[in-house]
């Protein structure tokens, strides 16, 4: 294992931290508000860690065991600091409010513990929209788009990081790959501001808005999120780009090289999108008595259709007061996410595929024994060990859902309320239903379950495994 590497890529990512925090102070700057040395304060805090940690190594050399502990640690020590500002503000007098703040803000997740979000001064809305931003493609592609380290090293951060059971190069040079990234990615995000701008959003609006639809996260500097524009234009132009936001970035690469036809001959694009129309109408159907007809009736079925599969989580709609069947939709799609590859959270719509196809595989097995069946995933064949990833993610991911609803049951709070509290953070969604419904949120909950409900949206983020890792006493042995 080699420490001295894993020190200094930590320490570098604290350094980038340090530097976000400018951002922030300069909102406080041109709105007067004085929070803004709170980041201040912060940075230089993160510049002193990072200068004591991040002396470079003469072995320089990673793999995939240092490459999942490093994504591990960055996430955890950038949401610690990330708190920080809320902490010396007052803004979120106690830590693990202040901590589980950031941690669903960086893993685009959305939930919140505040009840009065238009009462935080301008730069601390600022700051959590940010980190929805810088989380969305992820923080260590982040760090790779600005910072050098090998190809191989590089590589290693992004397969650890990267949602979906596969992460591929767009290009041969891994950081290329994550400069391309982020410039599509930018590309969008400036799309977007354009659209809100001409909607009537101010621009401080448009701009965290974005952030917050781009990283599919769901923060909003209102209390009723994008409900209080009452707008159909907004609503239209946030459900599009949540959609865009929820696809695979290598198929914008595909546009990119005119490759118009692989694009759109994705499978699990097709597949993506196919759900979403299918929950659209349905959901369309069922509330259409509630709306007084069908126009209204599908401009919020597909505002929370979209907003859920893509676990971005803003609300136009207390969908709460919707019918069950309504409601057990958004639930199942909050299971299923979006597209590998995307900002998106949940399983992803690929692994439903690949579990849908092996059990299919399995059935003709037993009935047909001599037969020779495959699971394949866009006409390729799919590897022993990428099938057997799926497998090991789906188990680990029902575990931590039932241990995590049994622990935090021991607040007392209803059904409903633990298991879409646990459902909706371990698939980086927001809002759940209950007493965290979209129009609730999670400050109820005690210390010991927001903690569980923290590490239920890191694990949810990062996929499992680098936490895990991070957390087995055997990696941190001597011998490896």
């Amino acid at each position: 294992m080699n420490y001295g590497m894993i020190r200094y890529i930590v320490g570098k990512m604290l350094l980038i931290e340090s530097f976000l925090m400018l951002f922030p102070a300069f909102v406080s700057l041109l709105y007067r508000e004085r929070e803004g040395g709170c980041f201040l304060l912060t940075a230089a805090i993160l510049i002193l860690v990072s200068f004591v940690i991040s002396r470079k190594p003469e072995n320089t050399v990673i793999y995939a065991k240092e490459g999942f502990l490093i994504v591990a640690m960055a996430w955890i020590l950038w949401s610690l600091f990330g708190a920080l500002p809320f902490l010396f503000s007052g803004c979120i007098p106690r830590f693990e409010d202040a901590f589980f703040e950031v941690v669903s803000g960086f893993t685009t997740t959305g939930s919140t513990v505040l009840s009065d979000i238009e009462g935080m001064p301008k730069c601390m809305n600022f700051w959590r929209c940010l980190t929805h931003w810088v989380g969305g493609m992820g923080v260590l592609v982040f760090v790779m788009a600005v910072i050098p380290l090998s190809n191989r090293n590089s590589m290693f951060l992004m397969r650890a990081e990267i949602p979906g059971p596969t992460c591929d190069k767009l290009v041969p040079k891994a950081r290329t790959t994550a400069r391309i990234l982020y410039t599509m990615y930018l590309g969008l995000s400036v799309a977007e501001i354009i659209f809100l701008l001409a909607g009537g959003m101010n621009l401080y609006e448009a701009v965290i808005h974005t952030f917050s639809t781009a990283g599919t996260g769901g923060f909003s500097n209102r209390n009723a999120s994008v409900a209080a524009f009452n707008s159909a234009y907004i609503d239209g132009v946030i459900t599009v780009f949540m959609l865009l936001f929820g696809i695979n970035f290598n198929l914008y690469f595909l546009l990119l090289m005119k490759n118009v036809k692989g694009f759109f001959k994705n499978e699990e694009l097709r597949n993506y999108l196919g759900i979403v129309a299918a929950a659209i109408v349905l959901i369309t159907i069922n509330v259409m008595n509630l709306y007084g007809g069908v126009l209204h009736a599908f401009r919020y079925a597909a505002f929370q259709v979209v907003s859920v599969i893509t676990t971005t989580g803003f609300v136009t709609a207390n969908y709460e007061l919707w019918p069950e069947f309504s409601k057990t939709i958004l639930l199942m799609l909050m299971v299923v996410g979006a597209c590998a590859g995307s900002t998106g959270g949940g399983m992803k719509v690929s692994r439903i595929m690949i579990l849908a196809r092996t059990i299919t595989k399995e059935t003709r097995q037993i009935l047909h024994p001599k037969s020779m069946n495959v699971v394949k995933l866009d006409g390729k064949r799919l590897t022993s060990e990428e099938t057997h990833g799926v497998y090991v993610y789906t188990i680990c991911y029902f575990a931590i859902l039932c241990v995590s609803v049994l622990l935090i049951s021991v607040d007392n709070f209803d059904f409903t309320t633990n298991f879409t509290a646990v459902l909706t953070t371990l698939n980086n969604v927001g809002p759940g239903l209950a007493k965290v419904g979209p129009v609730e949120n999670f400050s109820a909950f005690s210390c010991f379950s927001k903690i569980i409900l923290s590490f239920d949206m890191l694990v949810g983020r990062l996929e499992i495994l680098p936490i895990m890792m991070l957390l087995a006493p055997v990696t941190w042995r001597k011998k490896f």
